[in-house]
């Protein structure tokens, strides 16, 4: 009974905490902090049975449940999830204790509204991931967006108010337009021979390539523009340095390590699946900007100041590479880019982190105000070293293993048609490792400053709870460096799903069968 609702417990376990902080008082921070983090522990758990109990020689959707919602509308509660989708939803289960035991101490004011945003928006990510009914799908992606408003506007920077309000504008106005797609999408399942309106994503799944080319392409471009601006994908991409800057730490760490991945996941869940044809046509402009985006964010990370801004903007070109996977359209592509995707949420997440832990003890991200650091705080350095190296590709690193996939797929494909955007991303690895490698140079080597006192502070070394939640990700960082396929054989019939389809398609045949469908249905019976 409870394996069968066991997807169902994942996404709306952390409510129980929600529900658990309502009844604890404010005061009592200790036991605030440990409500949520037993909770998302808890979430965890369930997230680790997910990942086990899955079988990988399946490429459908497993852990499936579905029950009627809105009944006249065919919109239902229906969930499931394939080997993408997985990942992604043990990587935020993962994510979400280790930011809040990252920055145990870092939140004062408000603490138990704070823990109850972060569970919330916990609910939101992972029924994102989870959901196989579009509506569904729009519910969460909406209600994900309340709780991130809040983490950054109530216990963000200075400039917390003119962020918050650019990240929800942003989102909504791409979101909106997605709606508006749905419903034309559930309209054209009405119109199909014997078709009822439905967001039943299956059942879409089978409509959508039969559209007219036209009519794939404006809806690719609804969906696509709202993934766009959640990537984000240059030129829309402004939003992101501002809301990473003034969140708190946690709030980063969620928001580059999870939220993110909603619009690469969405272009590979519904964009290539839903509109096929559009997807192939739209390949090269898509790839085109995914290489911008890795060129130009590498470089303005370059010629930051703060510490915190500089992996803000690094997100923008990693988060390029895993577009460029997506839409080479092979099926090395695909797997780099959905374990690109896990190894920055890794990579990043833990930067951010350690960007977090400093400016706690200096009060300053300002990376003019450090160096010698390796001097005063040791681990820290050691931390920030592998962290960096990962995020760069180091072999046996796990930044190497998707960043090399996504090379070698874009450099091979045939919907591409050139290998000029393989080459020309590969100088973003080069660029990663300029402004990187130079950020940490000036932070950690060096003379030491003031005897040891930096804006005016003594820093001390990481003690032992954030040196245990740095090492629990440099030991997964190194896994996957080493041995990928623990996580990468999960992925790999759902990413080969994807691509044999878009590879029918290129075909001729995926349209044949869809026109033999239509004569079989429409032709008189033979005497």
């Amino acid at each position: 009974m409870i394996e069968q609702y066991l997807l169902s417990l994942a996404i709306f376990s952390p409510i129980a905490g929600v529900i658990a902080l309502f009844l604890v008082r404010p005061e009592r921070t200790g036991l605030v902090k440990w409500t949520g983090l037993v909770t998302s522990l808890v979430t965890f758990l369930l997230s680790l049975v997910l990942f086990f109990r899955f079988d990988p020689e399946m490429a459908g959707f497993q852990f499936s449940e579905s029950a009627v919602w809105i009944e006249s509308l065919n919109i239902g509660y229906r969930i499931g999830i394939d080997g993408i989708s997985l990942l992604l939803i043990v990587l935020t289960a993962f994510l979400t204790p280790i930011a809040l035991l990252g920055t145990w101490n870092s939140v004062t004011q408000r603490l138990k509204e704070y823990t109850m945003m972060v569970l919330l928006l916990e609910v939101g990510m992972t029924g994102v991931f989870a959901a196989l009914d579009l509506f569904l799908f729009y519910v969460f992606w909406e209600a994900m967006l309340i709780p991130m408003y809040f983490i950054i506007g109530i216990w963000g920077g200075q400039e917390r108010i003119y962020a918050a309000i650019k990240f929800f504008l942003f989102t909504l106005f791409g979101s909106l337009l997605m709606l508006v797609a749905i419903l034309a999408l559930g309209y054209q399942a009405s119109i199909a021979p014997e078709g009822v309106f439905t967001t039943d994503l299956l059942r879409l799944y089978e409509i959508g390539p039969t559209l007219p080319a036209t009519v794939q392409l404006w809806m690719f471009l609804a969906f696509a523009l709202s993934f766009a601006i959640k990537v984000p994908l240059f030129p829309l991409h402004t939003w992101l340095p501002d809301a990473h800057v003034q969140a708190p730490t946690a709030g980063s760490v969620i928001l580059a390590g999870v939220l993110l991945k909603m619009g690469t996941y969405g272009f590979i869940r519904f964009c290539l699946p839903l509109f096929p044809e559009a997807s192939i046509a739209a390949a090269p402009w898509m790839s085109a900007l995914a290489v911008i985006g890795i060129l130009y964010g590498g470089l303005v990370a370059m010629v930051q100041t703060d510490m915190k801004k500089l992996v803000a903007y690094s997100s923008v070109a990693h988060l390029g590479f895993v577009v460029l996977g997506i839409f080479s359209m092979t099926e090395e592509g695909m797997q780099g880019a959905v374990i690109q995707m896990v190894n920055h949420g890794l990579s990043t997440g833990a930067l951010f982190l350690l960007v977090g832990m400093i400016y706690d003890r200096a009060h300053t991200r300002m990376i003019s105000e450090f160096g010698g650091v390796a001097h005063v705080m040791p681990v820290f350095a050691v931390f920030l070293m592998i962290v960096s190296l990962s995020s760069i590709g180091l072999p046996g690193l796990n930044g190497f293993v998707g960043e090399f996939l996504v090379l070698l797929g874009s450099f091979n494909s045939d919907v591409l048609g050139t290998k000029v955007f393989a080459v020309v991303a590969t100088t973003g690895v080069v660029i990663a490792a300029i402004y990187l490698l130079w950020m940490y140079q000036r932070v950690i080597f060096g003379p030491v400053r003031e005897e040891g006192r930096y804006h005016g502070q003594a820093l001390k070394d990481l003690n032992l709870r954030e040196s245990t939640t740095l090492a629990v990700i440099v030991v997964l960082i190194v896994w996957i460096g080493i041995y990928p396929s623990t996580f990468m054989s999960r992925s790999g019939p759902a990413s080969r799903a994807v691509v044999k389809k878009i590879e029918q398609v290129r075909s001729g045949s995926g349209s044949e069968l869809a026109r033999s469908s239509e004569a079989i249905r429409t032709s008189p019976p033979q005497p």
